[in-house]
């Protein structure tokens, strides 16, 4: 039975054993605690009870030498003998006190006369040691008929009993003494089972044994460690350790002589009385245990039924994760796991119809109902390995339709829809009556189509292309509309071009373009045709690159007043320095950049380049209007005006700091939004500005409406002016034009003082030009502002200017 760690089983596993665990090891440790604290409990009732019981012993044996005292001292010979005090009754007197000591186990019996004198004992040592004592229970012993005391003699305690002899006044007193030592502690112990030990404790305070049941240096043990306590006896039980035994013990004190006390020490082995408990405690460990064993059993059982079931799914899940929709699923159970089976089950079937039809949306053509693109270049790469494998040919026809763009405008795109069904149904019926079984045909996307043709050659596709061409130019039928289109074809094969499938498809639409093009019937791929196509891929990234390494390089050619010489304005250009190939000039990356639209990214970062040259102008002093050109897709961006507003709040700017320049052709691609965004700027202050005006093809009824403030004279028109009376008349003309409706003239190309003058007569308003100045950096503006002077005959001060651009 093994566990996987950290996983669901082993987790169900482990949080229930250690519950379970913790519950019964927890039980267990209460249960000890209460058999300890019950057999603390027991121990020290057994400890009272002894205590009750040995003072009892003592009652009995003062009893017994009470009784075995009086018969003495009522004993008619007895009295008389005392009576008649001669050395004849001297021996009878105290063979009479020796035969009554030794019936009641005395180990001194002796009388004291009237006079308070011992006048016989059995011992006469000890009576010495008990005369004090003895002397001292007279008086009560009268009184009272008897008196009991505790001596110590020798540091050994002794029970005394004094009783009078009276005939019938009291001529004497029979004193008699048992000892108590270990007899009497081993009467104790057959009685109770305590341990009993007798001691006495001197003035000292030191501890010595009388007696014990304790055998050897165990009663010696038992001393040193009441020795060790102190002079404070314990009232209460205490713990002794005796020859690595635990004992629970209590002092009773029975007794005390000139100082010195006799006490008792009963001791009850724990071991003994916990016996019992003991053996229910190895009980209930077992129990424990075997309770832990079955019940991780059941845990593993139930764990398993849980998380075997979920492995079994979560194993399913990863099949169907690898498109493995066939497995089956065991959704047999009534519990929640069969819910859940059950759940994964229909997920399962869900899963595998919608992956099913995704994957019919993703390699087929919905409208035409033939393979797509992702579709047709998994069967090309299929035929090419089998081409590779056999050493046959391979080729791809691609096809793009004419003027499908023109139907869809016209007639609809359920128009375009239904010609798209058509053409597929055409090259269907094409390649079928061709018994062409192995070829394929699929749309690509919007009007493209493919055709391909496994063990071909190159004759044998261009033949097929040929007859394609000539099933489009048939004209279709479609709602009573004879719709007449065409298509350009390219062709490319293997093994003549490429054998990847992604390139050859490449390759033949390279191809198909030229086809449209060159509109001479199919193209077959040439290399030379891709050239310019892996030019513009690699342009196109160094462009991104130069932006983000901060190759572009704002130039500046300033605007002249030709009337009087100022300088007004000047007009932002850009300039790109390539790590390898040096300078590159605008005409090489601009017309591209409109095509591609990174135009935006290279008109933002002119704007933001020309607002902080702006701003740096201002403060020196120098007020210039900054000309900016917009594309056309500049113009088609609906949030300009709202960029343009950003960019004069960051600089601290006012809108007349710039004017923007367009070219007619930008306007005429989408004149609607085109002015709608030029009448956006207008409002906001900006001036506008037509850029090469005469180059275009836009009628003056139109743009008349722009809200413009500004027309350009294309330089094409000026370069020549002083040798070409026609450029001269249509520079005339347009100025005229311009300012007929209140526009001011500028005019570029001016490279000569001549041509300065010609335009000046005629009235135009501003220049720029080589003749003034090239483009220069814009860090050299400042330079070239301090050394700007007009023509002799222009008499005006040096840059001075009429426009602000600050606030």
């Amino acid at each position: 039975m093994q566990l996987r760690f950290r996983s669901l089983e082993s987790r169900i596993v482990t949080l229930f054993l250690v519950l379970i665990v913790a519950v019964q090891v927890t039980g267990l440790m209460v249960i000890q605690r209460g058999i300890d604290a019950n057999a603390r409990q027991a121990i020290s009732g057994e400890l009272n009870n002894g205590a009750k019981v040995f003072r009892r012993l003592l009652e009995q044996n003062a009893q017994n030498l009470r009784f075995g005292a009086r018969l003495l001292a009522r004993d008619t010979a007895f009295v008389a003998a005392i009576g008649n005090n001669d050395e004849g009754d001297r021996a009878t007197i105290e063979s009479a006190l020796e035969n009554s000591g030794r019936r009641i186990k005395a180990s001194l019996s002796m009388l004291i006369n009237d006079e308070r004198k011992i006048t016989a004992t059995t011992n006469p040592v000890q009576s010495a040691g008990l005369q004090k004592m003895a002397l001292s229970m007279l008086d009560a012993a009268e009184a009272a008929d008897g008196a009991i005391g505790i001596a110590i003699v020798d540091h050994r305690p002794f029970q005394i009993v004094a009783m009078p002899v009276k005939a019938p006044i009291t001529i004497g007193w029979i004193v008699m003494t048992f000892p108590i030592d270990r007899q009497l502690a081993n009467d104790m112990r057959q009685v109770s089972s305590l341990h009993t030990s007798v001691l006495t404790r001197d003035q000292q305070g030191h501890w010595l044994s009388a007696g014990s049941t304790f055998v050897g240096p165990s009663a010696q043990v038992v001393v040193d460690q009441l020795q060790a306590l102190g002079k404070e006896t314990p009232t209460g039980p205490f713990d002794l350790t005796v020859e690595t035994a635990q004992y629970s013990a209590r002092v009773m004190s029975i007794g005390e002589d000139n100082g010195q006390t006799a006490s008792v020490l009963l001791a009850r082995s724990i071991d003994e009385s916990t016996a019992d408990y003991r053996r229910l405690e190895r009980w209930l460990v077992a129990l424990t245990l075997g309770g832990i064993f079955v019940s991780a059993l059941a845990i593993v059982f139930t764990a398993k039924r849980i998380a075997q079931p979920i492995s079994a799914l979560a194993v399913t899940a990863k099949r169907l994760e690898d498109g493995d929709y066939k497995v089956q699923i065991d959704s047999r159970r009534e519990d929640e796991i069969g819910a859940l089976a059950h759940a994964f089950d229909s997920m399962r079937e869900g899963i595998a119809k919608r992956e099913q039809e995704i994957r019919r949306l993703a390699y087929w053509d919905t409208l035409t109902n033939l393979p797509n693109r992702a579709q047709f270049v998994l069967l090309l790469n299929d035929a090419l390995l089998e081409a590779q494998r056999r050493g046959e040919g391979l080729y791809v026809l691609m096809m793009d339709l004419d003027r499908f763009k023109h139907v869809n405008d016209v007639m609809g795109h359920t128009f375009g829809d239904a010609l798209l069904r058509q053409v597929a149904g055409r090259l269907q019926l094409l390649l079928a009556n061709r018994r062409q079984s192995s070829a394929q045909v699929a749309r690509l996307g919007g009007d493209e189509f493919a055709v391909l043709l496994p063990a071909a050659g190159l004759d044998a596709a261009q033949l097929m292309a040929a007859d394609i061409l000539q099933a489009l130019e048939t004209p279709l039928s479609l709602e009573d509309q004879m719709v007449d289109i065409g298509a350009g074809l390219g062709i490319a094969g293997y093994p003549d071009h490429s054998d990847d499938g992604e390139t050859l498809l490449s390759m033949a639409e390279v191809a198909m373009y030229a086809a449209k093009q060159r509109t001479e019937g199919p193209v077959v791929y040439d290399a030379a045709m891709d050239k310019s196509s892996a030019k513009s891929l690699s342009l196109l990234t160094e462009l991104r690159h130069a932006a983000e390494r901060d190759e572009f390089r704002l130039y500046v050619q300033p605007k002249i007043s030709l009337e009087t010489g100022k300088v007004v304005g000047m007009e932002s250009l850009v300039r790109w320095v390539h790590p390898e190939r040096g300078n590159v000039f605008p005409d090489e990356f601009i017309p591209f950049a409109e095509q591609t639209g990174f135009i935006r990214i290279l008109t933002r970062w002119v704007l933001e380049k020309s607002a902080e040259l702006c701003r740096e102008l201002t403060s020196r002093g120098h007020h210039l209007k900054v000309s900016v050109n917009l594309s056309t897709r500049d113009l088609l961006d609906q949030d300009l005006p709202a960029k343009f507003a950003d960019l004069l709040t960051r600089y601290k700017l006012t809108s007349g700091s710039f004017c923007l320049e367009i070219t007619e052709s930008a306007i005429m691609d989408d004149p609607v939004r085109a002015q709608h965004t030029l009448e956006r700027l207008s409002a906001m202050g900006l001036d506008l500005s037509i850029d090469d005006f005469g180059t275009g093809y836009s009628s003056l009824a139109y743009l008349k409406r722009l809200p413009v403030n500004e027309l350009k004279i294309d330089k094409s028109f000026v370069l020549n002016m002083e040798n070409d009376v026609g450029d001269t008349k249509i520079v005339r003309s347009t100025i005229d034009l311009g300012h007929n409706m209140g526009l001011r003239v500028v005019a570029e190309g001016i490279e000569s003082e001549a041509v300065w003058r010609l335009l000046a007569d005629l009235g135009c308003d501003q220049g720029q030009g080589y003749f003034m100045s090239r483009p220069i950096p814009a860090d050299q503006l400042f330079g070239w502002l301090e050394k700007w002077r007009a023509p002799v005959a222009v008499a005006t001060p040096v840059v001075e200017v009429d426009v602000s651009c600050a606030k």
